[in-house]
């Protein structure tokens, strides 16, 4: 609610107009778009039925927008870069006149057209009422080498910053999986694909997981149109009715993709790996065996699924069904909810050897936090105390751990410092 107002705030304020007459539960789809001045965008065609607006027409049609010209220093102040990717640069920005933190998100202009810009803008600033999508500010513009649009900041950074060996806890994982799904889900029944789910492309917005966003949707289209294989996406979270379409060759996109990647993501955020390299059962050995035991062909478990319960081995056999028409909807994981998904008789980590068997859910919420050396938030030990008050944990067990570890970080360093004075007199 905040950041929507926030965001509210800063279209009203930045163009000193009157804004746009919506409900916060009402689609941005249908809401009236007023033209606006300066670096706003202005839709030429916005006209739609109701019947097409139930029906996600209007996402379905892109409009022809004016895209203003304009430098990013004429009103922004650039903080740092976030990140970089092979078609933009994501900056953490001031905006001058509000006083307002966002995010530019700036694309390529080399690499990117300006059809496709505006079909990116479009998608995200449509589909962004919904509370597991990003927010995005109907601002847009061009400089001399990007196409540029602003969106809301994420404190917490994204999944892939979060992730420590062993996985995340149960309990944030089902958190996790409950929000993506929705995000999904809503996506789904506007018959569009995201196309490019990953780690990365899901922003954390609480410590706990309990907020959660879907984000960059630059790959996105509608459900059942010819596409060509994405140049850039990880092949482990490929599909393999995807995986095996050759270069230039075009394909019907369908919305189980998404449901693919899905449970890879939810796989990965359980164990901090992927569960195979390639879905392809030539080459890779753990995918043929996932293949062999999903298709009954074998009643052994593949080794990397044995720390789940068999609930969540069966939710993962229909979510990476190899045949895309039998794959489950992501919504299909809300029956599994109510289920335990990690089998505590598997040891999980280092910590639950040294226990000699599996670890409650706030024990591994605990084992979580002491592993993590870092958290991508301004007051880190703040953070912590909470998550642990939440799960009702005892702030000693953090205290113990944080001193032990940094004595082994004392040490390391005296040890760094003998090393380079060796160094040096040598």
């Amino acid at each position: 609610m905040l950041y929507w107002l926030r965001g509210f705030l800063f279209f009203d304020s930045y163009h000193k107009l009157p804004p746009p007459i919506m409900k916060l539960s009402e689609s941005k789809s249908e809401a009236s778009i007023v033209p606006s001045r300066r670096n706003s965008v202005m839709y030429r065609d916005t006209a739609a039925t109701s019947n097409a607006q139930t029906t996600g027409g209007v996402l379905h049609r892109i409009p022809e927008m004016n895209v203003p010209m304009m430098k990013i220093s004429d009103e922004y102040d650039i903080e740092k870069s976030i990140s970089e990717g092979c078609f933009a640069k994501i900056f953490l920005t001031n905006h001058r006149p509000t006083n307002t933190t966002v995010i530019l998100k700036a694309c390529h202009a080399e690499l990117m057209t300006l059809k496709d810009f505006i079909r990116e803008y479009h998608y995200t600033y449509q589909l962004s009422h919904h509370p597991n999508i990003l927010s995005c500010y109907q601002v847009a513009f061009q400089t001399d080498s990007y196409y540029v649009f602003a969106q809301e900041y994420a404190p917490f950074g994204d999944l892939a910053a979060h992730l420590c060996p062993g996985g995340l806890p149960e309990l944030f994982c089902k958190s996790i999986a409950t929000q993506l799904s929705a995000a999904l889900g809503f996506m789904h029944s506007k018959q569009l694909v995201h196309r490019d789910l990953k780690l990365e492309n899901v922003l954390v917005f609480a410590p706990d997981f309990s907020r959660i966003k879907l984000c960059d949707f630059g790959a996105t289209t509608r459900d059942g149109v010819l596409v060509s294989k994405g140049r850039h996406t990880w092949i482990a979270f490929l599909p393999p009715e995807v995986l095996e379409i050759v270069k230039n060759e075009r394909f019907i996109c369908k919305t189980s993709s998404d449901c693919w990647q899905f449970g890879i993501l939810l796989f990965s955020c359980l164990t901090g790996n992927v569960p195979w390299e390639s879905a392809d059962w030539v080459r890779d050995s753990n995918y043929a065996s996932f293949v062999k035991y999903q298709k009954k062909k074998s009643t052994a478990v593949p080794e990397n699924f044995r720390r789940f319960t068999p609930r969540l081995v069966r939710a993962f056999r229909k979510i990476l069904d190899p045949d895309a028409e039998k794959r489950a909807k992501v919504t299909e994981i809300m029956k599994y909810m109510k289920n335990k998904w990690i089998d505590q008789k598997v040891v999980v980590s280092k910590s639950a050897t040294n226990l000699g068997g599996g670890l409650s859910d706030a024990d591994s919420v605990c084992v979580y936090l002491n592993q993590k050396d870092s958290r991508p938030s301004l007051d880190e030990n703040k953070s912590r105390k909470r998550i642990m008050s939440n799960y009702g944990l005892p702030e000693q067990a953090q205290a113990d751990q944080s001193a032990l570890r940094n004595r082994i970080w004392e040490w390391v360093l005296s040890c760094e410092q003998t090393y380079d004075s060796e160094i040096e007199g040598f």
